[in-house]
């Protein structure tokens, strides 16, 4: 059986909205597309729920 794939940021499955997969720090994260924006322009905002957020910079 497959893990829960969730949005890092509500946590709403992929069951219920579309999800992207990305890869960071060797690990696998899904994100939905109301929140792409908020890994691109604003990554600090992922400090807590991104291992390494404090590093990213936003575009």
């Amino acid at each position: 059986m497959s893990a829960v794939k969730e949005c890092l940021v509500c946590k709403t499955p992929s069951t219920e909205i579309p999800v992207t997969k990305f890869y960071y720090q060797e690990s696998e994260f899904y994100i939905c597309p109301q929140h792409i924006p908020i890994l691109i322009h604003n990554p600090q905002e992922l400090i807590g729920l991104l291992p390494g957020a404090d590093k990213l910079t936003g575009g």
